[in-house]
């Protein structure tokens, strides 16, 4: 096992190189959120359901996975979405490589990736997917929406480049965020190189202003090129999480209860652990 600081001298020099072909890396991204809510009564959770379904139908997904597929200067091949009954809904869209120009320098660079409109970057043979999971508890008043959002690239541009705005049209209480590289490609000698860029964390690719609402905790392995970031929400605010009504309705007692159950479901998933009391 090579030491961290060898390693990535190893990767900036692979970024010099002459490849034998096409890069074969794939560089998948999956990009998890939920949102939580708190529903009393069984007409407040069917509102919230379908509430969440009609947020985040697939004609939605689409065009967000449509802008993801802008910003990493791919086209569009096909399109696949659907929406399911009772709930949830998924879109796969498969993606070529688009118009470059030139292959970009700062496709290297761990920084957030930009919005829509805005830069043209290179890709090819891949796909970009979601589907989400609206569910909730049997006995309880919690209700959780996740969507799960797969961006798989082989090519020059690193997905993590759509983190940006993926965060962005979410509003999100968690996020789950895996990052891998897979494969290998060769030089022009047949050297492999399993991996063409620098990176130490994948909160490198998360705008400050967005880091300052989340706590963080990053799991990584740098020797297989396994990157992993969770996100909670630092501040907490009762009024974000009941649906159709503000806590000025609940006594001081229920609004303790209710916090407390929302607290524990947050942490349960952040930390990925039944917790108990």
């Amino acid at each position: 096992m090579l030491p961290q600081g060898e390693m990535r001298l190893e990767q900036k020099t692979e970024q010099n190189v002459t490849l034998h072909g096409f890069n074969n890396l794939t560089k998948s991204l999956s990009f998890n959120m939920y949102d939580i809510c708190y529903t009393k009564t069984k007409a407040e959770r069917e509102a919230y359901i379908e509430y969440i379904d009609e947020q985040y139908n697939a004609e939605r997904l689409t065009n967000i996975l449509k802008n993801v597929s802008d910003i990493i200067g791919a086209h569009v091949l096909n399109v696949a979405q659907q929406d399911y009954v009772p709930q949830g809904a998924s879109v796969t869209v498969l993606v070529s490589e688009g118009p470059v120009v030139e292959v970009p320098t700062e496709s290297y660079e761990e920084s957030p990736g930009p919005l829509p409109e805005n830069v043209v970057l290179q890709l090819d043979k891949s796909h970009i997917t979601v589907h989400t999971y609206p569910e909730y508890h049997p006995t309880e008043g919690i209700s959780t929406f996740r969507a799960d959002i797969d961006v798989s690239t082989c090519g020059e541009i690193s997905p993590l480049k759509a983190l940006n705005y993926l965060i962005r049209s979410f509003d999100t209480d968690l996020m789950t965020i895996d990052y891998k590289v897979r494969g290998f490609t060769r030089d022009i000698h047949g050297y492999k190189l399993f991996i063409d860029h620098d990176i130490s964390s994948i909160q490198n690719y998360i705008p400050e202003e967005i880091k300052v609402l989340f706590h963080m905790i990053d799991v990584n392995v740098y020797q297989d090129n396994i990157f992993h970031t969770k996100c909670k929400r630092r501040q907490f605010d009762l009024n974000n999480y009941l649906f159709g009504y503000t806590k000025d309705k609940l006594t001081p007692e229920e609004q303790e209860d209710i916090t407390k159950q929302l607290q524990i479901e947050m942490d349960e998933i952040y930390y990925g652990k039944n917790i108990v009391n």
